[in-house]
């Protein structure tokens, strides 16, 4: 199956756990990956005129991927979302931060563009409403229906390498 992760915002500003960001950095180094790095602009999403408070302005991603796209709020940019289509996978592996805002936000967008979104529900955690991110997996399952875990990716991907392909069979 032709498919790619989308990291969503592990970065230092949301400070991921070290365990997530380690959890992530095994699968992308199996399947190619994208991230998003959120940063502020405040001409373009409100953040500190609505909320009182802001990310940082300046940030990096902290799990290495073959393209990282900068966004300002909750959605994905357009470029994220055309690149990814572009590249003709099957479906988007999403993981991240903020389960029930960034990554569910990650979520509709992809599903409105035409992918198949399916969350990685071992690689994500919540908003400080909802460290454990279950209520974002809920939201998520009953939206886009594809959840998964790590483990499950990652067998799947042995899997693959065992079937002969049909060049190779008598």
């Amino acid at each position: 199956m032709q498919q790619v992760l989308l990291i969503v915002d592990v970065q230092s500003t949301f400070s991921p756990s070290e365990k997530l960001v380690d959890g992530i950095r095994v699968l992308s180094a199996h399947i190619p990956t994208i991230a998003s790095v959120e940063l502020h602009d405040e001409q373009v999403t409100p953040f500190q005129r609505q909320l009182g408070w802001h990310p940082a302005s300046e940030d990096v991603a902290l799990v290495e991927a073959d393209k990282v796209f900068i966004k300002h709020g909750y959605g994905q940019s357009a470029e994220t979302l055309d690149y990814i289509k572009s590249l003709g996978v099957e479906r988007v592996l999403v993981c991240g931060l903020q389960t029930e805002t960034c990554v569910l936000a990650a979520g509709f967008a992809l599903f409105d563009a035409g992918l198949t979104p399916t969350l990685v529900t071992d690689l994500t955690m919540g908003s400080s409403l909802d460290r454990s991110g279950q209520l974002g997996i809920d939201l998520w399952k009953h939206h886009f229906g594809h959840v998964t875990t790590a483990a499950e990716v990652l067998a799947g991907l042995h899997d693959q390498r065992d079937v002969p392909s049909p060049s190779n069979t008598q």
